[in-house]
């Protein structure tokens, strides 16, 4: 008796003979035919030794580890890799989200080091170089909102916000002294190379310090109060918001906008939640002022005339001027295809599960700009979250409702995780273990979006929270693999053609590629059902589906060699393709070309290479 004739005649077994295509088939993105692959080179504890001031390189930096890890990475089919924000930070370990100085890339000795936390400028152009060797893109990750860690103190005027609506003034405006003044010395003992600027009060227009009250809060910077007139005043005694504060909590006001104080304040073109997102963190930097605007947008051009970035990503979007950021992405496309004849690739961070807040930035930028699917990836949790409790609501068929790729496929890039959503993070994200290799499959399977793969879910992260790498299994060795680089490899080799769905239960769903010329295609099933029955036996889920020839058979290649369930396509073309509980099958030919780089052999120790 066949293993697939054993598997059928379980009473554990669920056979879904019912199950049918979808009608609708999405078209295939002509930006996706050469199923691109987007790899985060880091997480947030990333362990890197860059060099001393007085040298140029180190073995133990996280720039020549990458260097050494980049084979590797192309071998599984990695096409692009997204590095961590390299410019000076606040400090020699800082990761670049505390940036400092946008021109310093570790050329220059300022606070406390001359490299970044990630390696020098030299390790950068050797990282650079091998990325064209190999023929991998390079995405560079972008800190625009705010700066950190000033040179000197300033007075400015301010008033401090309600944190629950930044619109609202809660004490009327008085001097504070901050963190405001940036001079660069590093870069100013070498004649200020590569720009001039100097940041000083005027080119903020938020800051979450006074270092004379040494008070936290956040405080919008505004002009002099005796150089314009004063906003009208309530008489409810609301202070300088012009609104009762305690009456609009206690909700017995209506939430109007209150009148906008003349002259230096928010950026208007932002999110709107807390009234105005305009400030996040640090020193919030105010696009409004004409020489903010030249210093960035020549530092754009720079990083793509003397880098030879690929592309960006630009952290935080929702938080500065949506129409500056449609100036700046024009510029750098424009400098992209005059330098390498095509245009920079960009994509915006924007956290959220509302998908309306993503498509209208998308809709302000336009340019074809990305945008990473935040609303999927709170889908994948909430999934994992119904399934970790036991949820009745547990429903794959939801997986891609009100998210980005449903309403935006085109602009879609795709995650299960990354540094920012780890454990131990603002915004960590619970997600089970075990089901990523099935949101790993759904993202890099499919052929909506542009996945990007985390290093942390490959190699693990370090930290106080550490994790092993995700998505292992047993090998016939009884060693540890990874799946991931295996769908990695699926989605260069069979990810391609018409896709049907088959969306027909909540514990299991599967989908179809059917391949393309020089490639074959692929049949695809997941699965949160329970991976064992009361009696502990493996309980699976069979769909019938059309695919294929009659008399082909199909393996799943996830498996190991002589353990891979076998399924062959009778004379009507269908086949009966398994999968079991709180797993992911996929299936390809049995002779399909390549086939026998499956299972792959790949090193998840990065610090050991």
């Amino acid at each position: 008796m066949s293993w697939l004739s054993k598997l059928q005649h379980r009473p554990s077994t669920q056979v879904d003979t019912s199950a049918r295509p979808d009608t609708t088939t999405a078209s295939l993105h002509s930006s996706q035919d050469d199923n691109r692959c987007l790899f985060q080179t880091f997480e947030w504890h990333t362990i890197s030794q860059p060099a001393p001031p007085n040298a140029t390189h180190s073995p133990a930096s996280h720039y020549a580890r990458l260097t050494r890890l980049l084979p590797s990475l192309a071998a599984i089919s990695v096409t692009a890799i997204w590095l961590p924000p390299g410019c000076k930070a606040n400090s020699p370990q800082g990761n670049g989200y505390d940036c400092y100085d946008l021109w310093d890339l570790g050329d220059f000795d300022q606070k406390w080091t001359r490299s970044t936390k990630w390696g020098s400028r030299e390790e950068l152009a050797d990282l650079m170089a091998r990325c064209r060797d190999l023929g991998l893109e390079v995405v560079w990750d972008s800190v625009l909102n705010h700066k950190t860690a000033g040179d000197g103190t300033q007075e400015a005027w301010a008033v401090e916000v309600d944190g629950e609506d930044r619109r609202i003034e809660i004490c009327s405006p008085k001097k504070i002294e901050a963190w405001l003044r940036y001079d660069f010395p590093g870069r100013e003992k070498e004649g200020m190379k590569y720009s001039p600027f100097k940041w000083r009060a005027e080119h903020f227009n938020g800051i979450d310090w006074d270092q004379r009250a040494q008070k936290n809060a956040i405080y919008k910077l505004v002009d002099d109060p005796a150089t314009y007139p004063k906003p009208q005043q309530q008489s409810d005694g609301g202070g300088g918001g012009g609104m009762n504060r305690l009456a609009r909590l206690a909700g017995k006001m209506k939430s109007a906008p209150p009148p906008r104080r003349p002259g230096k304040g928010w950026a208007e073109d932002v999110d709107d939640m807390h009234g105005n997102y305009d400030f996040l963190m640090f020193a919030n930097v105010d696009y409004q002022h004409p020489e903010v605007r030249q210093d960035v947008l020549k530092w754009g051009d720079w990083m793509v005339q003397s880098t030879g970035v690929d592309g960006f990503r630009l952290d935080a979007v929702q938080h500065f001027s949506y129409n500056f950021t449609r100036e700046w992405i024009s510029r750098v496309r424009a400098s992209s295809r005059q330098s390498r004849g095509k245009d920079a690739f960009v994509v915006g961070e924007i956290w959220t599960g509302e998908v309306e807040r993503i498509t209208k930035w998308l809709d302000v930028v336009g340019q074809g700009v990305y945008v990473y699917d935040s609303p999927l990836l709170y889908n994948f949790s909430r999934i994992s979250e119904d399934v970790r409790t036991g949820s009745v609501n547990a429903d794959l068929r939801t997986i891609i409702r009100n998210s980005l790729l449903e309403t935006r496929p085109e602009a879609a890039v795709t995650l299960v995780a990354n540094h920012d959503t780890q454990p131990g993070q603002a915004s960590f994200t619970p997600m089970l273990a075990s089901l990523k290799p099935l949101w790993y499959a759904f993202i890099l399977l499919r052929q909506e979006g542009y996945p990007c793969v985390f290093w942390g879910d490959v190699y693990g992260t370090k930290g106080p929270k550490a994790e092993p790498p995700a998505c292992t299994v047993e090998d016939r060795k009884g060693d540890r693999r990874s799946l991931i680089p295996d769908l990695m490899m699926a989605r260069r080799m069979f990810a391609y053609g018409e896709q049907k769905d088959y969306w027909d239960a909540m514990s299991c769903i599967a989908w179809t590629r059917e391949g393309r010329q020089g490639n074959d295609g692929c049949v695809v099933l997941i699965s949160i059902g329970p991976a064992q029955d009361k009696k502990g036996e493996a309980k699976w889920t069979v769909k019938r589906m059309p695919f294929g020839r009659p008399g082909e058979v199909y393996v799943d290649l996830l498996a190991n060699v002589g353990e891979r369930a076998e399924v062959r396509i009778d004379e009507k073309g269908e086949g009966l393709f398994p999968c079991r509980g709180m797993s992911v099958s996929v299936f390809v030919r049995q002779d399909a070309p390549g086939i026998e780089r499956f299972p792959g052999a790949f090193n998840l120790d990065a610090y050991g290479q």
